[in-house]
């Protein structure tokens, strides 16, 4: 997927992905975090956890970017409910488990963790030309417009699977409307469809970006005790006597 990410579409889809991500962790609060794989997208950088790390499946392109560890998606080295957010910038559309993938990251979440997903929407004019030459490339003519691997996730789709592990969806956002088109000049032409897309028809943005929060029923948070209180009882406080007798301060004896 990185090199289809250097051609126009990719740049033009990257940025606007950057942007969401910024907005989507910007306010997210805890101590750990972690982005799972594309690190042409600093998914982590406007969020403001003390520990952020980028990881990275075995054999995956670095972008440039130094990672914290390598590691399959669905097999991470944490603790269980150890991390409070967790970014899979398209990782569930490359893991060859999606599900197993999703059920690792429910795993190493902290209850009221949050985990934010972005990924390609086969409903879009992306999806249609990208399942064209799906067909032509069976005739042997053509070639695909949008990344080969993986699977791309309807939104409803990653929703119902949010909801089988407990996950409740705090916000969900399309965006990218321009028609898929190669040439960067012709994307820019139509830098228009963008606020018409978002307004009238934005369910069929190229992509999509999920914002789901970890439910634990049951679960109490209970906040930080800085200063502990020590309180005097009331009661009248009986006395042991060497004699195994009891006493109280009222006994004459």
């Amino acid at each position: 997927m990185q090199p289809w990410f250097e051609t126009p579409p990719g740049r033009y889809l990257a940025q606007w992905e950057q942007q969401t991500l910024d907005q989507a962790v910007v306010d997210l609060f805890g101590y750990h975090a972690v982005q799972l794989g594309l690190p042409i997208v600093d998914a982590l950088r406007a969020n403001r956890m003390p520990h952020r790390w980028l990881a990275l499946a075995p054999q995956e392109d670095t972008a440039g970017r130094t990672p914290h560890l390598h590691s399959a998606y669905d097999a991470l080295p944490f603790d269980a409910a150890s991390l409070d957010l967790v970014v899979l910038p398209h990782s569930l559309e490359l893991s060859p488990d999606p599900h197993a993938t999703l059920r690792e990251v429910e795993r190493v979440l902290v209850p009221e963790g949050r985990v934010v997903i972005t990924a390609f929407n086969p409903a879009s004019l992306w999806g249609l030309r990208q399942r064209r030459a799906h067909v032509y490339r069976r005739l042997g003519v053509g070639q695909l417009y949008l990344p080969e691997a993986g699977e791309f996730l309807a939104w409803r789709r990653l929703r119902d699977w949010l909801r089988l592990l407990d996950f409740e969806v705090e916000s969900h956002r399309f965006g990218c409307w321009r028609p898929a088109l190669s040439a960067e000049v012709w994307l820019q032409r139509f830098d228009w469809m963008d606020a018409l897309g978002e307004r009238w028809w934005p369910f069929f943005g190229a992509a999509h970006c999920i914002v789901a929060v970890k439910r634990v029923r049951g679960a109490r948070l209970v906040g930080a005790r800085w200063k502990r209180q020590v309180t005097m009882s009331g009661a009248t406080v009986p006395l042991a006597q060497r004699t195994g007798r009891t006493a109280t301060p009222q006994d004459p004896s």
